[in-house]
């Protein structure tokens, strides 16, 4: 008889990031430290600030997922971790690199967008106001 095992599965707001079958085990982080997962686990539910995710497959060993906040749901041998952002990785410091090159790029992408909204949101002031005084 084979070992009982989990089903993984990482949402992205779009997309799924991974969808992983016989998973033995899973270590997340929360705000108030690390827990693992095991098959037999009773059912839970966690509030995940943005760290590192690890679960072991029999075929590719350990992965580590870098996650921005999120939950993640465990029901019988299936769990579900949403989160907004990933990067997956099985060396810790090439996925660190990774993950900073991504964030930095990001926020100077979001800079770039706060600096348009900002000029639509002056734009359209400046225009309802001068509605109001005519």
């Amino acid at each position: 008889m084979s070992p009982i095992r989990m089903h993984l599965k990482v949402l992205l707001p779009f997309q799924i990031f991974a969808d992983k079958a016989g998973v033995s085990r899973i270590v997340a982080e929360t705000r108030d430290g690390s827990f693992g997962l095991l098959p037999h686990r009773l059912d839970c539910v966690a509030a995940l600030p943005p760290g590192i995710l690890i679960f072991e497959i029999e075929e590719e060993g350990e992965v580590y997922v870098a996650v921005d906040e999120g939950v993640l749901v465990k029901t019988g041998p299936d769990v579900l971790v949403s989160v907004r952002r990933a990067i997956s990785g099985t060396d810790l410091g090439q996925l660190r690199d990774t993950v900073e090159q991504e964030f930095l790029s990001l926020n100077e992408h979001e800079q770039s967008v706060r600096s348009v909204m900002v000029k639509l949101e002056s734009g359209f002031i400046r225009r309802m106001a001068k509605f109001h005084h005519e």
